[in-house]
């Protein structure tokens, strides 16, 4: 091929629309001058009936009850088997080079927890091409230039092929090891839970000993959809005493809420050693030979 022409298609891919590498969070303008791309897809967690009032242009919709299920052990909302969510992930037309972002309306932490926990999962199937818009829907929507649609999409169907991580999955004997190892177990749920006032139905109160409790929703602005700059992350972190960086093993009941928060250690501030316990409390507590500190006990 003669130099100019070389030349000519060197600029070309320096001027294409291709997309580039997946960010952890995209605004709602990084979002709407992206849409329409070969390579991007939206996956919009709203329950059902939001999504068909509004959602972005083209957007999937998916259950978030899909993502999670009762293991072989009677634990609720655990990771799925691995063959099951390359199925689902398939079947929602996502491929091994798509770029994921993941949406959710934007009313709570507790809804932004949806996203980081499909993020998590994505992650843990060694899917790095995925974000999650900052704020959700309600966010995107304040910039009335920002088009939304209400019609239903249908997927058309890809394959998926995972390559778990080990890493990501914390099981019940590896975080007996990391009491004996000394290493930071954070508790990310609310005060009352960690303190042992409140618990799940016929479930020990109280929370891993030697815990640290930052609860989840401390991790957004006025506990919606929206997370704190980096900057005040550290600062709240500081607050709780959980350290920056080093080993920590996070948790809550069901491995919902605590991905916020696994997902700003790992992801927005950079730990990578930072880890999830996805059976948390559900399965902890559970076992009546592991054990628990209530740091209120009442009559």
């Amino acid at each position: 091929m003669p130099i100019r022409q070389l030349a000519t298609l060197f600029l070309l891919l320096l001027i294409s629309p291709a997309l580039t590498a997946a960010q952890p969070l995209v605004d709602g303008g990084w979002l709407a001058a992206n849409l329409g791309k070969p390579d991007l897809l939206v996956l919009d967690l709203q329950p059902k009936p939001a999504y068909q009032q509004y959602h972005v242009p083209g957007a999937i919709h998916s259950d978030y009850g899909s993502w999670r299920r009762t293991d072989a052990k009677s634990v609720p909302q655990m990771l799925p088997p691995v063959k099951e969510l390359e199925q689902l992930i398939g079947g929602l037309g996502i491929d091994n080079t798509t770029q994921v972002v993941l949406v959710v309306t934007g009313r709570s932490a507790g809804e932004m927890a949806s996203a980081t926990r499909v993020y998590w999962t994505f992650k843990a199937l060694g899917h790095d091409n995925v974000s999650i818009l900052d704020g959700g829907l309600v966010a995107y929507a304040q910039d009335r230039s920002h088009p939304l649609e209400n019609r239903v999409n249908q997927p058309v169907g890809k394959t998926f092929k995972a390559h778990p991580r080990a890493e990501y999955l914390v099981r019940t004997e590896q975080v007996k090891d990391a009491l004996d190892r000394n290493i930071r177990l954070v508790d990310n749920r609310s005060s009352a839970e960690h303190m042992g006032l409140v618990s799940g139905k016929k479930e020990r109160p109280g929370t891993i000993p030697g815990a640290v409790n930052l609860p989840f929703d401390w991790l957004t602005v006025n506990r919606g959809a929206t997370f704190h700059t980096p900057e005040n992350l550290k600062r709240i972190y500081q607050a709780a005493g959980v350290p920056l960086d080093g080993e920590q093993i996070s948790f809550c009941h069901t491995g919902h809420r605590t991905s916020l928060a696994w997902f700003v250690s790992h992801e927005l501030l950079g730990n990578d050693k930072a880890q999830l316990y996805d059976g948390s409390t559900a399965e902890w507590a559970a076992n009546p030979s592991l054990p628990l500190e209530q740091k209120i006990r009442l009559n």
